[in-house]
């Protein structure tokens, strides 16, 4: 009597491959390259960027802490209400993982937790903080 199992088929031996390749096509930046872009220069620079037609809605409707760009605000109003972006700045809001910790967690060190980092909900102001202080000391030490 035959057995009543499935054989394996024989012409799909490619899909781990396949699952792989789709995987690293949506992969986005890490989010120590974006915390390294919530600096304030550079995200000023990021989120005010000259019109690119290579881009989708042509470079003006960028997030940044998703680093994706948008057709136009209503979609990316529509993305920060959203749970991706949400975990995403949950996230973001410690410490990125560093070369360094993993040695001291290898035992090449005293073991520090990350330490948490202040993420502004609206990424608009994460800039102009910072560079209405940095405007009001220089006023103050020209006059």
């Amino acid at each position: 009597m035959p057995k009543k199992g499935r054989s394996k088929n024989k012409s799909h031996s490619g899909v781990d491959k396949k699952g792989k390749i789709l995987k690293t096509k949506r992969k986005t930046i890490d989010f120590d390259q974006v915390q390294a872009n919530m600096a304030a220069e550079t995200a000023r620079e990021l989120l005010n960027q000259p019109i690119d037609y290579d881009v989708p809605g042509a470079g003006q409707h960028y997030c940044l802490y998703c680093a994706r760009y948008f057709i136009d605000d209503h979609n990316l109003q529509h993305h920060i209400k959203s749970k991706v972006h949400k975990r995403r700045v949950k996230h973001l809001q410690t410490e990125a993982y560093t070369p360094e910790e993993a040695d001291r967690a290898a035992g090449k060190g005293q073991y520090r937790a990350p330490r948490p980092v202040h993420v502004p909900k609206d990424q608009n102001t994460l800039y102009k903080m910072e560079t209405d202080t940095v405007e009001n000391v220089v006023s103050v030490e020209n006059k």
